[in-house]
């Protein structure tokens, strides 16, 4: 007769259980363990489990009762109380009276729900450890003191101990913020709401269908321009760059090629230049009195200065030249070692058949490379829709546009959010684009890279 395995408890001890089966298999004492935590090792002999659970609980319990409760109640309006001025009559003067602060409140809710969820996963591990201490006696096994679990800390679980204060650190100064501005995209945080002097409150999803809405009241005039310029910015500056990277590696390191370390010294040299010395020299030798306009009409090419930087389509075509001035030296280095590399058996190969150098060049070399560095093009290409350095230190987005709201003819959607929060302080609609350019940049990632031989088959260029 065959048992049924799935209604059999584990019996190994010290096998990771989970909290489901921890309530299914446990005892009363393991399952009380959810409402006492520490209970089940107390009970069992852990007493220094037991009080580092229960003061968690504790700790959890009064936070709640003086902050917590009341932190997570005032998400529902972000503040009732307008900061008011009040005539004092003993001194003669107006009084600021202090309101609610809709920020503070804000950061306190999604604390408050971030410490909870924080409470629900230590009850879970309180459940866990109590049923491993049940499994540990019913074997006939004393369940880990602390000595051991301090031991283990050093041996099995030292993963626990290096990971704990950068995993905190990640919860505290990444997590709690971008919750924190996640959640400003539906509010009406702007510059007419200002705390502490005014109050903003929830508005849903008004910002979102603002972004995508034409008309008086919509940015849609502006949104969908800057995002298509975003894109092929994005597409011009990480293929242009590859492909004249990787065609200026293979000259250099091509059989006939003399000079060859001088040639990469050279072109390695303009890396050790910042690059926002390169760009703020090129923005000078391109503007209306600068060098190469003065150099033009000296030599009688031009009577008049042209405005490299003034005019969008002009000023479009210079970002994306002098982005490749920039990014070409550091495609080159990156495929030099690939090119190194490619097994020299396959164009031996290829050279007994015949094959000219530029069918040697699609079938052995091109694939090679796109093989090996995919995931770095779809890195490029993410870290280009958000390359605020090379727009803004240009042209810092303009040429300026009426029809654009606070946006200029250059701007990428991250310099436009720049504008939008620093400059116009229009918080809630920089957080709209925030999670629209995170959405934009996983989506086509993700999609892209499961395409990849990278990701299908590491084994297939061999193939």
């Amino acid at each position: 007769m065959n048992k049924d395995i799935s209604k059999t408890p584990p019996t190994v001890v010290g096998e990771r259980f989970f909290t489901v089966e921890a309530f299914k298999y446990g005892d009363n004492i393991t399952r009380l363990s959810a409402l006492v935590f520490g209970l089940g090792n107390l009970l069992r002999g852990q007493a220094v489990r037991f009080a580092l659970y229960i003061a968690a609980e504790l700790g959890y319990i009064i936070y709640m009762a003086f902050f917590g409760v009341q932190a997570i109640a005032n998400l529902g309006t972000l503040g009732t109380l307008t900061q008011s001025s009040v005539f004092d009559e003993a001194q003669g003067i107006y009084v600021t009276m202090p309101g609610d602060n809709s920020m503070l409140i804000l950061l306190y809710g999604v604390v408050s729900i971030l410490i909870t969820l924080g409470f629900l996963c230590v009850m879970a591990s309180s459940v866990r450890s109590a049923y491993v201490a049940q499994k540990a006696l019913e074997r006939n096994r004393k369940p880990d003191d602390f000595s051991t679990d301090a031991k283990s800390l050093l041996d099995t679980n030292l993963y626990k101990l290096l990971m704990a204060w950068p995993v905190t650190g990640i919860l505290v100064f990444t997590v709690v913020p971008l919750v924190f501005m996640i959640l400003i995209a539906f509010t009406n945080y702007d510059k007419n709401h200002q705390v502490p002097g005014n109050l903003f409150t929830w508005v849903g999803l008004e910002n979102f269908k603002a972004m995508f809405s034409f008309g008086s009241t919509g940015l849609g005039s502006t949104f969908f321009p800057v995002l298509a310029w975003t894109l092929i910015w994005a597409v011009f500056a990480t293929f242009s760059n590859y492909i004249l990277g990787m065609i200026l590696a293979i000259i250099i390191n091509r059989n006939g090629t003399r000079l060859k370390s001088f040639w990469r010294f050279v072109f390695v040299l303009s890396i050790a230049l910042p690059a926002f010395v390169s760009l703020l020299t090129m923005r000078t030798i391109f503007a209306n009195s600068g060098p190469f306009n003065t150099l033009l009409m000296q030599l009688g090419i031009i009577k008049n200065p042209v405005v490299w930087w003034g005019d969008p389509t002009r000023a479009k075509i210079m970002i994306i030249i002098v982005n490749i001035w920039i990014g070409i030296p550091y495609t080159m280095l990156t495929t030099t070692g690939i090119l190194q590399n490619i097994p020299a058996e396959l164009y031996e190969a290829a050279t007994v058949d015949g094959a000219s150098p530029a069918v040697t060049f699609f079938k052995i070399t091109l694939p090679y490379m796109m093989f090996i560095m995919t995931p770095y093009l779809i890195t490029a290409f993410t870290g280009n829709i958000n390359n605020f350095n090379v727009i803004y230190l240009l042209t810092g987005g303009g040429p300026e546009s009426l029809d654009y709201y606070y946006a200029g003819k250059t701007d990428l959607l991250v310099t436009w959010l720049y504008k939008l929060t620093i400059t116009n302080k229009d918080y809630n609609l920089g957080s709209v684009i925030g999670i629209l350019v995170f959405v934009l940049m996983a989506v086509t990632s993700l999609i892209a890279y499961r395409q990849t031989g990278s990701y299908k088959n590491e084994e297939e260029f061999q193939k």
